[in-house]
């Protein structure tokens, strides 16, 4: 080919540039520096703690018997009744029924006071719960800054690329020239 030619050849490969399509291939760029992207998410949730409070409680005490009481009286009405003649002998019968109603409430109620209900404090468990609000730390993303060929440039990237970074490189013919 002769010089003429070559010059002709190269002038419609300019020519033709702007029509023709952007070559794209893979490279590496090395990366400098990822910092992760964290978010605070706020999670409420409830907090229960258990405290120990002292009340005051009522202790029902066995019921008192009137059993024995009502057998001791007729007992000791019928030994009263033995014992003297006419009007001592009703006396006496009136003394041996309260005599033996006091005998016989004693034994049949173990010697157990008059009081029904005695006070004292037990220790009960109380629940308490409120809402508190919890965060916690989501990341989001990474920025990525990285060099390629001399010049750096930061992305925001969906995971840790490592070392190096692969990139996709296009080159297009600038317009209007």
């Amino acid at each position: 080919m002769n010089m003429h030619t070559k010059l002709i050849v190269t002038t419609l490969g300019f020519c033709a540039l702007p029509f023709a399509q952007a070559s794209e291939f893979a490279d590496y760029g090395r990366v400098i520096r990822v910092q992760p992207r964290v978010e605070q998410i706020r999670q409420p949730r409830e907090e229960c703690k258990t405290e120990y409070v002292q009340v005051p409680v009522q202790q029902q005490q066995q019921q008192r018997s009137a059993g024995g009481a009502i057998i001791g009286g007729i007992a000791g009405a019928l030994l009263g009744n033995q014992v003297g003649g006419g009007s001592g002998r009703a006396a006496a019968t009136a003394a041996g029924a309260i005599a033996g109603a006091v005998v016989g409430d004693r034994v049949d109620n173990n010697g157990r006071p008059v009081q029904a209900q005695q006070q004292y404090m037990q220790e009960q468990a109380v629940r308490q719960c409120r809402m508190v609000d919890a965060y916690e730390s989501r990341t989001t993303g990474y920025d990525v800054t990285y060099d390629y060929r001399g010049q750096t440039y930061t992305s925001l990237m969906d995971r840790d690329p490592g070392q190096r970074i692969r990139l996709r490189v296009s080159v297009e013919p600038e317009r209007g020239q």
